[in-house]
């Protein structure tokens, strides 16, 4: 039986595989783009559907084409003369009614449109959502409830007022995180949704550690359009997350004990890492003086996963927030040294902190995939995305926690 030999649409490579579907979504071992059948290992008779009139009719709506390049199995490709669309996700909806996706790249100095079949989404279970969301709730609660249990001793100790409720300090807490990561994500939601990109509601995922969860994910199932909506998906996440984060880190801090450095013991204790979005809120929004120990209060240790969530998805490398960021300024090989030099550096950090060998490692291992970028690479990325990607970068400054934890 003949294997099927695919390409992939963004980067071109090529190999054998032993099944001959006309579209593999996600399947570059590159890139990670759609791989596409183009031929057979063994001569065979290959029925090329013909071109509908309609599709053809469509596509010379958009663009002035040349003839066709090539056409292998469902794949077309076009030389573009020129772009009469700018918008390319309308494009790319009107096209979607006919049952066909496109992907507008430059290649050899010309400006090339694939056109290919759409891929079915399958529909989600909303029932497995709302049972993570739930098992979330109450991982997070009994995070909380440990760390209220710290919290109320010191109070004690100290002899100082406070809110001694542990219930109502682990419920404080639960819901300061959920919301943090959950806005994150609902950000990344609505900017996927604006912009035509098929993707799940938030998952929430629940893990037995000091916070009782790993943080939450959607997915994203149809491909990003532009360069403009990469941007928009990569930023509106963790700015969403930081804009929620930052009065939960205020709130949190009012709610925490300020202690002499004197007073407090010196071994035992777990050190959260500072930032200078935390330093600047201790010194000159709360005035803390420099020989003072903050013991934090479950919602303050709430702001802190936030802000260093924001930090840790906005590292510009591979398919993180910060990498579809970066992915959309940079080809493809610029993007994958950057993926890779970061994941070094982050092994290299690691005799700072031993989790940056873990970080370091993921990076490494997703920038094999690599980030296929956007269908469309042509069009330019506006004025206001640079702006936007600009205070992203500034936000990413601010959080950057370079020991996050450590024990005193």
């Amino acid at each position: 039986m003949p294997k099927g030999i695919y390409e992939c649409i963004n980067c071109g490579h090529r190999e054998a595989k032993d099944f001959t579907e006309p579209l593999l979504e996600d399947s570059c071992p590159h890139c990670g783009g759609d791989m596409v059948l183009v031929g057979f290992t063994e001569e065979i008779e290959v029925v090329e559907e013909p071109i509908s009139q309609e599709l053809m009719h469509k596509i010379r709506e958009f663009y002035e084409i040349g003839g066709i390049l090539r056409q292998e199995g469902n794949l077309i490709a076009f030389e573009v003369h020129s772009i009469k669309e700018k918008n390319f996700e309308k494009v790319l909806k009107e096209l979607e009614v006919l049952g066909h996706w496109a992907a507008l790249k430059r290649r050899n100095g010309k400006i090339v449109l694939y056109v290919f079949p759409a891929q079915h989404m399958k529909e989600e279970n909303p029932l497995i959502g709302i049972m993570l969301f739930i098992a979330t709730l109450i991982s997070t609660f009994g995070a909380g409830y440990v760390l209220s249990l710290g919290y109320v001793q010191a109070l004690d100790q100290y002899n100082l007022p406070g809110i001694r409720n542990i219930y109502l300090n682990a419920l404080a807490f639960s819901i300061s995180i959920m919301a943090i990561l959950g806005t994150h994500e609902m950000g990344h939601k609505i900017a996927a949704t604006l912009h035509g990109v098929k993707s799940t509601f938030p998952y929430f995922i629940p893990f037995p550690s000091f916070i009782g969860t790993m943080g939450a994910v959607i997915r994203v199932k149809s491909p990003i359009p532009t360069r403009n909506a990469a941007i928009d998906l990569g930023v509106s996440g963790p700015l969403a997350g930081f804009l929620v984060a930052l009065p939960v880190s205020i709130i949190g801090l009012k709610l925490s004990i300020t202690l002499p450095a004197s007073l407090v013991p010196l071994e035992g204790g777990i050190i959260f890492g500072t930032n200078l979005f935390f330093i600047i809120l201790e010194k000159y929004f709360l005035h803390i003086g420099d020989n003072y120990v903050i013991l934090f209060h479950p919602v303050a240790i709430a702001g802190w996963v936030g802000i260093l969530v924001t930090f840790l998805n906005l590292i510009p490398a591979a398919q993180l927030d910060g990498g579809h960021i970066a992915r959309a300024f940079l080809n493809e090989k610029a993007h994958a040294y950057l993926t890779f030099g970061l994941g070094f550096a982050l092994l290299a950090l690691s005799y700072l902190w031993v989790g940056w060998l873990i970080w370091g490692g993921i990076i490494l291992l997703m920038g094999r995939i690599g980030n296929p970028g956007a269908l469309d690479e042509v069009s330019p990325i506006s004025t206001k995305r640079k702006v936007l990607a600009i205070i992203t970068l500034l936000i990413f400054i601010l959080s950057v926690t370079p020991v996050p934890l450590a024990t005193s």
